[in-house]
């Protein structure tokens, strides 16, 4: 046998090997990566499916979106805008509408968002969202067919920031003139009672203001917004107030008999809860003389 008949033995062998290799490699991994388009990046709360890549985006710095936060009601909120659109990569199997949804709304449910709305509309799945964190405000909508594509847009909306704090001279002048003073210095995360460590400067006036008067004795009162069942409220409002008189006690030596915890949750508005400005004027500490 010539050594050209045995080279093309060898040829054809080793296409054969190749060839096998190759499509095992296929059926080992049949979903091919694709690349996301040009500039495009996730939203900073959120991941994205598995098998999916961004096949468009827009990312706008201030601009107005419209969310549905029920059957006849539409949100306009102002900020910066994103737009992320997912396609499903190359041999991937396409998720249900509803599956993408209700991994984006659990995600944002681990973070205290709420699910303000959920419909379904030509089949594709709605889920609109609102997250609050480190003073910002996120709507996200995420519109997701089971036919390997969806989109999540998203407005950063930046909260009002509180630029005036009251000090212990400004908290006198106001209970001695109206019984009472609103306090914004305080803060806490959504639904939640622990007292975040910026609220520093507003118990320091306070402690300070207990001081001046030893015999001063108020009631700290915890307000919300209309966010949430009635009893909730109540309670969460009940919780920070308490959080407050344990925090002064504790950490500034005040004469805790001195003071009186009560929750008022969202009875007391101080303006309208139809607007998010509105709704943080509501969510507030007040101290009321005894």
């Amino acid at each position: 046998m010539s050594k050209f008949i045995i080279d093309i033995k060898i040829i054809n062998i080793m296409k054969k090997i190749i060839g096998t290799l190759v499509f095992t490699l296929i059926l080992a991994n049949p979903v091919w990566c694709q690349e996301d388009s040009e500039g495009c990046k996730d939203p900073a709360l959120f991941t994205r499916m598995p098998n999916f890549h961004i096949y468009r985006c827009e990312d706008i710095q201030f601009d107005k979106l419209e969310f549905w936060i029920s059957p006849d009601k539409k949100q306009p909120v102002e900020g910066h805008m994103l737009m992320v659109n997912y396609y499903l990569n190359d041999n991937a199997q396409a998720p249900s509408g509803l599956q993408i949804a209700r991994n984006y709304t659990n995600a944002a449910k681990k973070i205290g968002g709420q699910i303000l709305y959920e419909y379904e509309d030509g089949g594709i799945q709605n889920s609109v969202m609102k997250i609050v964190k480190d003073g910002q405000e996120v709507w996200a909508h995420v519109s997701a067919g089971g036919n390997g594509m969806y989109t999540i847009f998203i407005i950063e909306k930046q909260l009002m920031s509180q630029d005036v704090v009251a000090d212990a001279n400004s908290m006198a002048k106001s209970i001695n003139e109206t019984g009472k003073v609103a306090l914004y210095g305080i803060y806490f995360d959504s639904g939640k009672s622990f007292i975040k460590p910026e609220s520093k400067f507003a118990l320091e006036e306070i402690s300070k203001l207990l001081k001046s008067d030893p015999s001063l004795k108020i009631y700290v009162v915890g307000h919300t917004d209309n966010t949430g069942s009635y009893d909730s409220n109540m309670k969460l409002s009940m919780e920070r107030a308490s959080a407050v008189v344990a925090a002064l006690a504790s950490m500034y030596s005040v004469n805790v008999a001195n003071l009186k915890p009560c929750g008022n949750g969202p009875t007391c508005p101080v303006a309208s809860n139809e607007t998010e400005e509105g709704k943080a004027k509501n969510r507030r500490v007040e101290l009321v003389k005894q």
